[in-house]
């Protein structure tokens, strides 16, 4: 069953209910601002000789785009004025010098990665000058065997970008694409056209970029089956190596850009259900596999084989193949994982700002697991990466006995063995093809603190 999955709308449709995509557990509501820049340098200095071999992974924020996507919900700072990105720059050069003080210099970095925002937005000169100082102060690999990659959007590749990033070091990239319509590209407020993508990639296969991620929405306003049938019968020619289709979350309470959507314009849910299903079919007869969580890969992709060799891991840039990393984040509302803990820059951009031209590190909030979070967060680790979970390695590991541990929780997965989307046998829990695409509702059970205070602030698991 390792990467079978099987379509049920009616299943999907009683299952679908709002619920946390687990990037972390605990997840981001579970951060408090007693977590602040005094804990994570202690914390980061009583575990200095413990993570001494241990790998970093860096991530950057960049913030900026030039236009607004009305569908997003990400934290950016639209503005056509390229001038704002370098007093940006500088404070986030500052907060580079600063945490590379609290680790040690010959901890190689394997994997790095550059978000937004637009990344691209920057200039060549800005970006060079971003990984000469990142070069200057960790210890970046030079051999093109770390994982570096950065967030592209196609509009935003000018002559000789790819040559660059290439030469700084970057192998991967993701491309945001969405969708190819033009009729739903104008109720989002993103003109892509289709040969602007195509030429990226075929640009970026030339320069030697290892492996190609597109990103894509279902449940836009405007699409169908039949429109995003068409966006995938030319995704699926260009052959990237990964795809990343994400269910849109209209949240317009949360996120002020949706309220500039047309809800009448939206998709039905069961016509959103539709399209889920058409897109698992189209993909999988294409050759791809189903990660988990939205993501499909090629079968020799490395998630594929990280997958296949059980060494598959997930955190906030999604999945990936480095579970052994400390994750030190820069740049505004950034997230970081050092050692058992979360932490969270600021996240408006004058606090952030002020915190670091003061010398402080711009810690806002997070928080240190205890024994019952790093128990649960390895249970769910293995369920969304795996899809199953061997209870006699938790047992081993974390020193309990599962059945008595968790008594009430196998309870409560006793509907989800009768609606057959998961197996207990003996020592093992299996999620079945039919419901790989429910793993969320599965790892909702194994959420304290969902149990203890279930919450609406999250997105709908189809």
């Amino acid at each position: 069953m390792a990467h079978e999955i099987h379509f049920d709308k009616n299943l999907l449709a009683r299952y679908d209910k709002s619920g946390p995509r687990y990037t972390s557990y605990p997840t981001a509501v579970q951060f408090t601002d007693s977590f602040d820049e005094t804990v994570y340098r202690e914390l980061v200095a009583s575990n200095r000789e413990t993570s001494r071999q241990r790998p970093l992974s860096l991530y950057f924020h960049i913030p900026f785009c030039n236009t607004v996507c009305f569908y997003c919900g990400c934290n950016k700072i639209v503005t056509a004025n390229r001038r704002r990105a370098q007093p940006y720059l500088d404070v986030l050069y500052q907060e580079i010098a600063m945490q590379a003080e609290l680790f040690d210099r010959d901890r190689p970095v394997t994997q790095l990665h550059w978000g937004g925002g637009t990344p691209t937005f920057i200039s060549h000169g800005q970006m060079t000058d971003l990984m000469a100082t990142t070069h200057r102060y960790f210890n970046l690999l030079d051999d093109d065997s770390g994982e570096y990659s950065i967030e592209i959007d196609p509009r935003e590749v000018r002559q000789d970008t790819l040559t660059l990033l290439r030469e700084l070091g970057f192998n991967r990239m993701s491309l945001g694409v969405q969708d190819f319509n033009p009729d739903v590209q104008k109720a989002v407020n993103r003109i892509q056209p289709e040969e602007t993508t195509i030429a990226v990639l075929q640009e970026a296969r030339k320069q030697g970029f290892r492996s190609i991620n597109l990103d894509l929405i279902y449940g836009l306003p405007r699409q169908s089956i039949e429109s995003f049938a068409e966006t995938l019968d030319k995704i699926v020619t260009m052959e990237p190596d990964r795809l990343s289709v994400f269910n849109y979350a209209h949240l317009p309470k949360m996120f002020k850009t949706q309220r500039q959507i047309n809800e009448a314009e939206l998709p039905s849910a069961e016509e959103k259900l539709a399209i889920l299903g058409m897109t698992i079919e189209r993909l999988t007869a294409a050759g791809y596999v189903y990660i988990g969580m939205d993501h499909f890969a090629r079968p020799d992709d490395e998630l594929a084989q990280a997958q296949r060799q059980g060494s598959l891991y997930r955190n906030f840039q999604g999945y990936s193949t480095h579970a052994d990393c400390d994750l030190l984040a820069m740049g505004v509302t950034s997230i970081s994982k050092i050692a058992n803990s979360y932490s969270q820059n600021q996240r408006a951009m004058d606090d952030y700002v002020q915190a670091v031209e003061h010398g402080h590190l711009p810690v806002m909030r997070g928080i240190i697991l205890d024994d019952d979070d790093l128990l649960r967060r390895e249970i769910i680790t293995q369920l969304i990466c795996h899809h199953r979970l061997d209870t006699r390695k938790i047992e081993e590991t974390f020193a309990v006995s599962f059945e008595n541990y968790f008594e009430n929780e196998l309870k409560a997965l006793q509907q989800f063995v009768a609606d057959e989307l998961l197996v207990i046998d003996d020592n093992l829990l299996e999620i079945t093809p039919l419901g790989k695409l429910l793993v969320r509702n599965i790892c909702m059970v194994f959420d304290r603190y969902w149990r203890d205070s279930p919450t609406q602030r999250y997105s709908r698991v189809i």
